[in-house]
C-alpha cells in the first residue's frame, strides 16, 4: 500500500522532485458586452465640446442641464397610461381586470431616457442622443439665449460649446447626400419658400476622407437655386459636423455668431475662453 502511493507520487514529480502542475482546461474568452450606445443613422442628437481630460465631469453636468431644459419645455413625459391607470382602479377586486391590466403593462414598451451620452473615441468631445419630443436646433438655441439673457445662471463648470444636429449618418459621400436631402428639404424645397442666403459650416475630426471643400460643394448643390451663397449675411446657417465616421447635419438661424456660436462658457465668461489651448 505504502509503494502504491509511492508511485502515484513520484509520476506526479518531474526531474529532480518538482511537482507538476496540472494545465487549467482553456475557455473560450468573454465578450465584450455589446450594450453600449451607439450612433445609429437617422437619429438625432447635440454634439459638445469640453475641457481637456474632463469628459466625465462634463457628461454628468450637460445630462442635469439637458434634462433641466426638457421639464421646463416638455414637462414630466415619463408620465403616461396614466388613463388606463384610473380605469383599473376602479376593478381591483375584478381577477379579470386584474390580469388584463398585467398584460397591459407587460406589452407597453420601456420608457426611454430623452437623453443618452455616446461614448466617442475623440478628444474633448462628447455626444448625447435625443428623441422626441426633443428637437435640438430649437432645444440648444433655448438654452444660449437664455445664457445671453441671464434668464439662467450657470450651472456648468467643463461645458463648452453645443452643436445641435438633427439628422445624423455615416461619414460618406452616399450618406451626406442622403442626410443633407432630409435636413434641407424642410427649410429650403418646401413649396412657396422665398429666396434665402446661406452659409455652410464644416467641422471635420479624426476622418482623412471627407474633405472640407468636397463637402461645402456637394451641400450647396443640393441647396440648388433660388437660393444663394452669403457667408456674412446668410438667413440660414447649414452645419456638417464629421467626427471619425460619424456625420451629423443641422440647420441654424442668423443669430449664431450672436450666441457665440452656441459656446454657453464663451456666453457666461467670454474671458474664460481666451485660452485656446482648453477650448476645442
Amino acid at each position: 500500500m505504502e509503494d502504491t502511493r509511492k508511485r502515484k507520487s513520484d509520476e506526479m514529480s518531474g526531474p529532480g522532485g518538482d511537482t507538476k502542475k496540472t494545465k487549467k482546461p482553456w475557455q473560450m474568452p468573454k465578450k465584450k458586452s455589446s450594450s453600449a450606445p451607439t450612433i445609429n443613422p437617422g437619429e438625432a442628437g447635440i454634439w459638445a465640446t469640453c475641457d481637456m481630460h474632463r469628459e466625465g465631469q462634463c457628461t454628468q453636468e450637460l445630462k442635469e442641464l439637458l434634462n433641466e431644459y426638457a421639464d421646463l419645455l416638455y414637462g414630466d413625459v415619463s408620465a403616461t397610461n396614466e388613463a388606463f391607470k384610473d380605469d383599473a382602479e376602479l376593478g381591483n377586486d375584478d381577477i379579470e381586470a386584474e390580469i388584463n391590466k398585467e398584460m397591459h403593462d407587460l406589452r407597453q414598451p420601456k420608457q426611454q431616457a430623452l437623453f443618452v451620452p455616446v461614448k466617442i473615441e475623440v478628444q474633448c468631445v462628447l455626444f448625447f442622443k435625443t428623441r422626441l419630443p426633443v428637437e435640438p436646433v430649437s432645444f440648444v438655441h433655448r438654452i444660449c439665449s437664455d445664457a445671453m439673457s441671464k434668464a439662467a445662471t450657470q450651472k456648468t463648470r467643463h461645458v463648452k460649446r453645443l452643436t445641435p444636429m438633427t439628422r445624423m449618418g455615416k461619414a460618406t459621400d452616399k450618406s451626406l447626400e442622403e442626410v443633407a436631402k432630409a435636413v434641407l428639404a424642410p427649410v429650403f424645397h418646401r413649396d412657396s419658400v422665398p429666396a434665402q442666403k446661406f452659409a455652410i459650416r464644416t467641422t471635420i475630426r479624426n476622418n482623412h476622407a471627407m474633405k472640407r471643400d468636397n463637402v461645402i460643394k456637394r451641400v450647396a448643390e443640393l441647396v440648388g437655386e433660388p437660393h444663394t451663397v452669403d457667408l456674412k449675411g446668410y438667413d440660414q446657417l447649414i452645419l456638417v459636423d464629421i467626427y471619425r465616421n460619424i456625420l451629423g447635419m443641422s440647420i441654424v438661424g442668423s443669430d449664431f455668431e450672436q450666441l457665440k456660436r452656441f459656446n454657453i462658457a464663451e456666453i457666461y465668461e467670454p474671458s474664460a475662453t481666451i485660452n485656446a489651448s482648453k477650448t476645442p
